[in-house]
């Protein structure tokens, strides 16, 4: 065996892995063409890894090569998923400080809120609930913290959002264009 074999192997399992974690996510958020796209290169990739290592399954560095590849792919496509963070969050912020309004300050900055009145273990709080963007999540999350340093904040993930008012939309509309809307599946 070539000396190179198991370094191309450990790199075609990196780029396999990666579109693969990516595409998952893709899949996930209903984004059906660039999920098969991406899902035609990885299985193509996949196959020239698998079939190099089976040609030379007795050889350790071979295995090493396919393996290390698939951890540190993991880890690229998570990164990458990451730093593109396509789909929504909803945050649910419990303010204890009533006498801050959280929510109409949060409005001021262009959030959609949703504001409920609850009882904590020290008294009264103000819940607030936000469906943003994934990509918004730490700028938000930041927003929060000024407005409301001592407030509690969870964070889930959505399956679904309306597009309509959220904010870095600038017509209240999704800044997607039209026909990519019909390229994802609706629930």
């Amino acid at each position: 065996m070539e000396w190179y074999i198991p370094i191309l192997i450990y790199f075609a399992r990196i780029v396999d892995v990666s579109i693969g974690t990516v595409r998952m996510i893709f899949v996930i958020n209903g984004h059906r063409f660039i999920a098969a796209v991406m899902g035609f290169v990885e299985v193509i990739v996949w196959a020239l890894a698998v079939g190099g290592v089976i040609k030379y399954l007795t050889n350790p560095y071979a295995l090493i090569g396919y393996g290390a590849g698939f951890a540190t792919g993991t880890l690229i496509g998570m990164t990458i998923e990451e730093k593109i963070a396509i789909g929504h969050r909803m945050l649910r912020v419990v303010n204890r400080h009533i006498d801050v309004d959280l929510s109409a300050k949060l409005r001021e900055h262009g959030y959609r809120v949703t504001r409920v009145s609850g009882e904590g273990r020290n008294g009264p709080v103000e819940v607030a609930f936000l469906a943003i963007r994934r990509r918004e999540l730490s700028k938000t999350i930041e927003l929060v913290g000024e407005l409301a340093p001592d407030s509690f904040v969870t964070v889930e993930r959505t399956d679904r959002a309306s597009l309509v008012n959220l904010p870095g939309t600038a017509t209240g509309r999704s800044s997607q264009p039209r026909w990519r809307r019909f390229l994802s599946v609706r629930k």
